[in-house]
């Protein structure tokens, strides 16, 4: 177990879900009741686990959800999909997908985040623009005219 699931585990945090290894696979952690006191809540894992984090409704799930120094990615799942883009405009973060995996990529779509998790965008022609500096430059071959 990881340093982050200790640290939850210790704290009060229930691990619902032990993820195993095989070979270079590893199955999803999972764990329940996380609160602001463990480090998960706010620390980027970037490995194979799940914090879950209960909210009383959707407006405290923004808050939860904003609670963050980072930013790149979020999920909004419902059957109302107009509340869903509703709540995916509030949320801080670069890219939000309602009722789809925080795990998508496409090459022609702008990806990258807001806030510590990113600086500019890649994919698509954001990612044209963000990495280039457009300027102008002029050559005279021949003395100019100038009516003064």
């Amino acid at each position: 177990m990881g340093w982050l699931l200790k640290d939850a585990v210790g704290k009060g945090a229930v691990h619902a879900v032990d993820g195993k290894s095989e070979g270079v696979l590893v199955s999803a952690s999972v764990v329940d009741k996380v609160t602001p006191e463990m480090a998960i809540y706010a620390e980027e894992s970037f490995g194979p686990v799940l914090g879950i984090i209960r909210a009383r409704d959707a407006e405290h799930a923004v808050e939860i959800a904003n609670d963050t120094e980072c930013g790149l990615s979020a999920a909004v799942f419902t059957r109302d999909i107009a509340k869903g883009i509703e709540i995916a405009r509030r949320i801080q973060s670069g890219i939000c997908h309602i009722n789809g995996p925080t795990v998508h990529d496409e090459a022609q779509m702008p990806f990258g985040g807001v806030k510590s998790s990113g600086y500019g965008r890649f994919g698509g022609t954001a990612g044209i623009e963000e990495f280039t500096d457009l300027r102008w430059i002029t050559i005279e071959t021949r003395p100019g005219h100038f009516p003064i």
